[in-house]
């Protein structure tokens, strides 16, 4: 979940000492400067305007693109098998025995349809809907974008009785599409290596990657998808004859279930498809996963609006019908209904409308009121025909409005003390006097002692610090009204300004950064592994904003005289060492931040210029999931089985 993001200044230009343009800037200005991009040079010159991104995040969907028109030829029925390979050289082969893309000329074109579809964005087979009832893919640029960020790709298509293959140079072809021999078969091969100059990373996390080819199957039960790895010997086949409902399944399988068998349920209606599957556990978590199409809008959408909405009037209206809540007694919220809940939505429809080319939000407006009448159609059908699943369920919900009443309580009674008010900030914190919250930055920091040091060796300006005394509650096993009981989560709360629970609010957010910085042994991994539960679990916004940080204290202080450099892990250090000759050479191992003087802490971890942070980023929400289930859980052995299979890649133990 964190990435490895380097913090430096960085200066603005002005325009000039009146903030605006001269006049010899505003004669020089013709039409001579606008540049006109043809072909795929926006996509070469904008990367992230098609990607997001040129790191690691942006190389995994370089994949997806071409993954998901494999996937659109099995949404078709005309697809079953997908086979992805990261080779050695960090080049990636996706093969589907789908109908192989056309390779007979195009007549707007005049060239062939291969070429058309991987040299000009916006041309595919998408758009009429001849071709494709339902896709994920609807721009037309999906595999254009990877042609024109890879330094070399090779298509092959077989369409029996012939094999045809066309390479290309940086998006743009070598040569006609050749036949090259004989087939009984049909698909499409995608050979391609990613241009070095335009990405940052090569470096493909085969566990992210296989997490999403994981999804896929799941919601394409004919479809089996092979995933090798030649880096590492790593091979991997998904195939889910239950789909949606396994889906479910795997992610429940460490929990306390209410309901044993998941609540499955499909519906159709014109051109839209809806098939749900949903189970209650006796955790405190929501864990909702929304699909258009097999792609993962973690950003939501009208499906996923439609789908909560339905299952609190659902609820609602059931446990009334059966004199399990009172005409007078409050109604269940939209909170309640979903506390325990894992539920995986899936959608498909012909002409998705998206945000973005990452598709991270579903926009179609009349999904919204399909999946309603869906969901409102056959829950309550199910509750009707499972009176004890529902009646279970139904406590589970009055269960967490009991403790949402509670939670309200704690948070009048802190509030009435002035505990949550942000005009009365915690006493132990020391605020900076920046109010701009771009601007602004938050160390939470382990213990009184490098607290103080932290204090000291701060840039008051902008930086503000927030000791904690000891290990903040488990979040993973705690609900909201006992974490407001504890005074160090208060504090926190306090000073993030943004409140939480129902009335989370990240637009009162007070820092831009804010950052964790912890020991380097076993007791500051556990804190720092708490907070980032609790922030998960409780104030997710600030991860999905990407405003939470790891500092990177160093692990070394080695020095020469009056020459020190520091080192971050034992390979620096080692270069270190070499760099001083290893003569005369004194090296200090820091266990802790209070070792370090507020000068140290200030030029090794707090000093924007030098300093090294991790950002957290939450790419796959189901499996950080899991992982905090495994770590966090109630269960001792999933913790057990989770150290085994992670053993050998621990860099640094403290024993």
């Amino acid at each position: 979940m964190a990435k490895n993001t380097l913090e430096t200044e960085t200066n603005t230009a002005t325009l000039d000492s009146n903030n605006g343009p001269t006049e010899d800037a505003l004669d020089d200005y013709t039409a001579a400067d606008i540049q006109v991009l043809e072909g795929l040079e926006p996509v070469r010159t904008r990367p992230g305007m098609f990607i997001g991104s040129t790191d690691v995040r942006g190389l995994h969907h370089l994949v997806y693109e071409v993954v998901d028109n494999s996937v659109d030829e099995a949404l078709a029925g005309l697809c079953d098998r997908i086979c992805v390979t990261i080779h050695e050289d960090c080049s990636v082969t996706i093969e589907d025995n789908g109908r192989g893309i056309p390779v007979d000329v195009h007549e707007k074109t005049g060239v062939s349809a291969l070429e058309t579809v991987l040299t000009r964005l916006h041309a595919g087979g998408k758009f009429g809907g001849k071709s494709y009832k339902v896709s994920g893919g609807l721009h037309g640029v999906g595999v254009s974008i990877v042609n024109a960020l890879s330094q070399r790709l090779v298509a092959t298509v077989h369409q029996a009785p012939h094999v045809y293959r066309q390479e290309y140079r940086n998006g743009a072809p070598l040569g006609r599409v050749e036949r090259i021999g004989k087939t009984d078969k049909n698909g499409t091969i995608i050979h391609f290596l990613p241009d070095t100059e335009i990405m940052e990373t090569l470096d493909y996390e085969f566990n992210t990657l296989a997490q999403r080819f994981r999804e896929v199957a799941y919601l394409c039960p004919a479809l089996r998808i092979e995933f090798r790895d030649e880096r590492t010997s790593r091979e991997l086949t998904f195939y889910f004859e239950r789909g949606i409902r396994a889906f479910v399944r795997q992610m429940n399988r460490r929990k306390t279930i209410i309901n044993n068998e998941e609540i499955f349920f499909a519906g159709a209606a014109n051109s839209l498809q809806l098939e749900a599957a949903l189970q209650y556990t006796q955790s405190f978590d929501e864990r909702i996963y929304a699909f258009a199409n097999t792609i993962n809008n973690v950003d939501g959408g009208t499906h996923l609006t439609g789908f909560r909405s339905a299952l609190t009037r659902t609820l609602n209206d059931y446990a009334r019908k059966q004199n399990l809540i009172k005409e007078k007694d409050l109604s269940l919220t939209g909170d309640d209904v979903r506390t325990g809940l894992t539920a995986v939505i899936s959608v498909r429809l012909t002409n998705p409308q998206f945000e973005g080319q990452t598709k991270a939000k579903l926009g179609n407006s009349e999904v919204r009121g399909f999946v309603e009448t869906t969901v409102n159609e056959k829950l309550g059908q199910y509750l009707e025909e499972h009176p004890s699943e529902g009646k279970a369920i139904i406590e589970k919900c009055l269960n967490a409005a009991r403790a949402r009443v509670a939670a309200q309580k704690a948070r009048d009674m802190v509030a009435r003390k002035g505990y949550l008010d942000v005009s009365t900030l915690p006493g132990k914190l020391a605020d900076c006097s920046e109010r701009s919250m771009e601007n602004a930055e938050i160390f939470i920091v382990e213990g009184d002692s490098a607290g103080g040091n932290a204090k000291q060796g701060r840039e008051r300006r902008f930086q503000a610090i927030l000791p904690l005394r000891g290990k903040i509650l488990n979040a993973e096993r705690t609900n909201l009204d006992r974490m407001l009981s504890n005074t160090e989560i208060r504090a926190m709360v306090t000073a993030m300004g943004t409140s939480i629970g129902e009335t989370f609010d990240i637009t009162k957010l007070r820092y831009g950064k804010i950052i964790i910085m912890t020991d380097a042994d076993v007791d500051g991994a556990h804190i720092r592994t708490l907070l980032l539960t609790f922030f998960f679990r409780f104030m997710r916004e600030i991860i999905t904003n990407q405003r939470l940080y790891i500092a990177q204290a160093p692990l070394y202080r080695v020095a020469r005289n009056r020459d020190v450099l520091y080192a971050w892990d034992d390979e620096e250090r080692d270069r270190v060492l070499k760099q001083f000759n290893r003569t005369n050479v004194s090296i200090q191992r820091y266990k802790g931040l209070g070792e370090m003087n507020a000068d140290q802490l200030w030029e090794t971890t707090m000093d924007p210029a030098r300093r090294k942070l991790l950002r957290v980023i939450l790419e796959d929400e189901a499996a950080v999931s899991g992982v905090f289930d495994r770590l966090m859980g109630d269960d001792p052995q999933a913790r057990k089985r989770f150290i085994q299979a992670h053993a050998k890649e621990v860099q640094h133990l403290d024993v």
